[in-house]
């Protein structure tokens, strides 16, 4: 993980160089004379979210107390964490909110009637995910 913050770190020196080198040189342009903002912008935040990623691997890294057995090579299998988390491997959930999701969106770029129906199946969906374990044949 460190070697993948440092990797980040570069990219950040990459793009606030190569936003500066864009910036001036549309500033130079014969023809227009001014910045050009649209690609001024994208690569400076291209930069900053280089910065963010670098940021969260690098405390990441740190919080975790040094190399994790999956980035050791001398590490065996047992030496990596077992519990993960808890996932739903029979969950139809995810795909009806993704589904409800797209209808809401659709919506919103095509006519605003889709996404009453895309916000209600949306609804639906997030709530059918979150009480999934509280009923059927897994409730607990």
């Amino acid at each position: 993980m460190k070697t993948n913050a440092n990797i980040f770190w570069i990219l950040t020196l990459f793009f606030a160089i190569v936003a500066a080198i864009y910036t001036v040189w549309s500033v130079l342009d014969f023809y227009h004379g001014q910045i050009e903002w649209a690609g001024t912008i994208t690569i400076s935040l291209c930069g900053v979210l280089s910065a963010f990623l670098a940021f969260y691997v690098g405390k990441s890294y740190k919080s975790q107390g040094g190399e994790l057995p999956e980035d050791r090579l001398d590490a065996n299998i047992d030496d990596g964490d077992p519990e993960l988390g808890h996932f739903s491997p029979w969950s139809w959930w995810p795909i009806i909110l993704a589904g409800a999701a797209s209808l809401l969106m659709l919506g919103v770029a095509i006519g605003i009637w889709i996404s009453f129906i895309g916000a209600a199946l949306t609804l639906i969906a997030l709530v059918g995910w979150v009480y999934e374990y509280y009923r059927g044949n897994f409730g607990h």
